[in-house]
């Protein structure tokens, strides 16, 4: 794969992920910036999302709180630093770990959509440390398969 001059030498400090999801770009955006549906999936297997302030705009911020299965509360601080529908989505995260993160989603067909997402760690050592700490990489895929089951079950029930 060849990487472009901005992707050139982030890998050791990036967790990426593609998917391809059997719904329309409009839906899978829908589904992906509703705070009505986003607390329905986000999260790894047996979290819950509660969202504590929601404005999805460049500028605006997402506070939420994942509640892990063992009663454990993760504070998350989103703030978003591109809205691009229904094309790309770019927003800061925090408080710890802190990394910027790249949301990709192409039209493919009509029917499908491609997805991509990248976290982009300021260090090496931050990403190697959230991979341990929080199981970033399996938490991730796990998050998609929810979302993926979640989109899903929109698609059968009519996308509202």
């Amino acid at each position: 794969m060849q990487q472009t001059a901005a992707s050139q030498g982030t890998e050791e400090r990036e967790i990426t992920a593609e998917r391809i999801f059997n719904a329309p770009i409009e839906l899978v955006w829908k589904v992906w910036t509703d705070p009505r549906h986003l607390e329905k999936w986000w999260g790894p297997n047996g979290f819950i999302t509660t969202t504590k302030e929601f404005d999805f705009k460049a500028g605006g911020v997402w506070n939420h709180i994942m509640h892990g299965p063992d009663g454990t509360d993760y504070r998350n601080d989103i703030t978003y630093t591109l809205i691009d529908e229904p094309n790309r989505i770019e927003y800061d995260h925090g408080p710890s770990p802190d990394f910027h993160v790249t949301i990709k989603f192409e039209d493919d067909n009509g029917s499908r959509t491609r997805f991509s997402v990248q976290m982009l760690f300021p260090t090496k050592e931050e990403r190697d440390r959230t991979v341990e700490k929080f199981g970033a990489i399996e938490g991730m895929n796990q998050m998609l398969g929810r979302f993926e089951i979640y989109l899903s079950d929109m698609k059968t029930e009519g996308g509202e």
